[in-house]
């Protein structure tokens, strides 16, 4: 009598999403564990296509701004003044200094609700439902604050090629700096309770440790990089808008775990609430900020630019081309989730399943801004598929010009 034989799998899929508890967008993380152990990750994106990029080009220069802005919710004023930007370059205009100092103040606001927004999630996440509903409760002055400056909670709309749409009274300047001075406090109440609480530090202490020399070499960004010792910042770097005279504090840590990333959010909290008082007490009178619309051309002139800007998740950047017509020519967009997200799937090997919702949002994801690519070879005119991995890195063999659809 022959026995049965049961194979017994070394590990087994365990499909996180696309539609997942711990997931706010559809993206589909393959898990593959050994018992309790997370022995492979495999980051499946696809869900959230919007064709943004194609949708520019058959739009005119000046209603772009309003798409853009679009493209995340949260980080809506970051993505309209990197557009504005490149086109200002194509253009030769420079924004006068008050409007580059309130362009400053509604970035920085929206790097605050931001950081405040994900380690809320982060607290919901490790079940500190208590904790995620103070600091929702808390972010709620710094969108009333945005509210105040750009007119919208949420969608600001508020950059324009040449300034910005609307100027700041005295008497509102007065009502943000009260607004921001007494988040300021709660900003370190919640950094504290981060730092002291036994329940946050065991669920995130020594969690996804990400070393420095990995950090650059898959080209991560933003406070994932930073809270592995990463100086980097295109703030400091590019000096763009009032940042050359501004000059803000770059935060770094060194500890590379989930909780470093989460620390480095709340101190660049605090650095940019200290940056947006900074910005209304010293706001200058030198024009009015807003320019006259009427007044700018219909057309651009052939050109391209290429510009970053610091967004709360690490640099984002676009490059814009003109052919001398109404419409861009190309728009290309590359937001920071679109490497941290891709080319981190090694981060989660080694730790258990219950870690993996954990260092997922350490890292800030926002699905939205991600997209596979589809190529295509004018020459011959065939396509093909190319892995993002490969894409994020600026890697792949291809000919002729394609088309990347966000």
């Amino acid at each position: 009598m022959v026995d049965k034989v049961i194979e017994i799998p070394v590990s087994v899929e365990i499909p996180v999403g696309p539609q997942h508890p711990a997931l706010h967008e559809p993206v589909l993380l393959k898990a593959y564990a050994d018992g309790e152990v997370v022995v492979k990750v495999e980051v499946n994106t696809g869900y959230n296509h919007r064709g943004i990029e194609k949708l520019l080009e058959l739009n005119s220069f000046y209603k772009d701004i309003f798409i853009v802005g679009r493209v995340c919710g949260i980080c809506n004023t970051v993505h309209t003044n990197v557009y504005v930007r490149a086109l200002e370059q194509i253009l030769g205009v420079e924004p006068c200094r008050r409007a580059r100092y309130l362009r400053v103040l509604a970035m920085e606001l929206e790097r605050i609700h931001s950081h405040m927004l994900i380690n809320a999630v982060m607290a919901e996440v490790i079940g500190f439902d208590t904790l995620f509903m103070n600091i929702m409760l808390d972010r709620e002055k710094v969108m009333k604050a945005k509210e105040i400056l750009t007119g919208g909670r949420v969608m600001a709309d508020y950059m324009m090629v040449g300034g910005v749409r609307r100027d700041l009274s005295d008497g509102d300047a007065e009502r943000l700096a009260r607004i921001i001075s007494s988040l300021r406090e709660r900003l370190e109440y919640y950094k504290k309770v981060f730092e002291e609480d036994i329940t946050i530090g065991k669920r995130l202490v020594n969690i996804g440790v990400l070393k420095r020399r990995d950090a650059v070499s898959h080209s991560l960004l933003g406070p994932v990089a930073r809270g592995s010792g990463v100086r980097i910042d295109a703030r400091v770097s590019d000096r763009y808008d009032a940042y050359d005279e501004l000059k803000p504090e770059v935060v770094v840590r060194d500890e590379g775990d989930s909780w470093a990333r989460m620390m480095v959010r709340w101190d660049e909290a605090l650095i940019s609430a200290e940056l947006s008082l900074r910005v209304l007490q010293s706001l200058p009178r030198d024009c009015n900020p807003v320019p006259d619309e009427k007044r700018l051309p219909r057309k651009l002139p052939a050109g391209e630019a290429y510009t970053r800007v610091e967004a709360p998740r690490g640099e984002l950047t676009y490059f814009v081309m003109s052919d001398g017509g109404v419409n861009p020519y190309r728009v290309k967009i590359r937001t920071p989730s679109f490497t941290n997200i891709i080319n981190s799937a090694f981060l989660y090997e080694g730790y258990t399943i219950a870690d993996l919702p954990v260092i997922l949002a350490s890292l800030d994801p926002c699905i939205s801004c991600m997209e596979r690519a589809l190529v295509t070879d004018l020459k011959t005119g065939s396509r093909k598929v190319i892995p993002f991995t490969e894409l994020s890195r600026g890697g792949g063999e291809w000919g002729g010009r394609g088309y990347y659809l966000q």
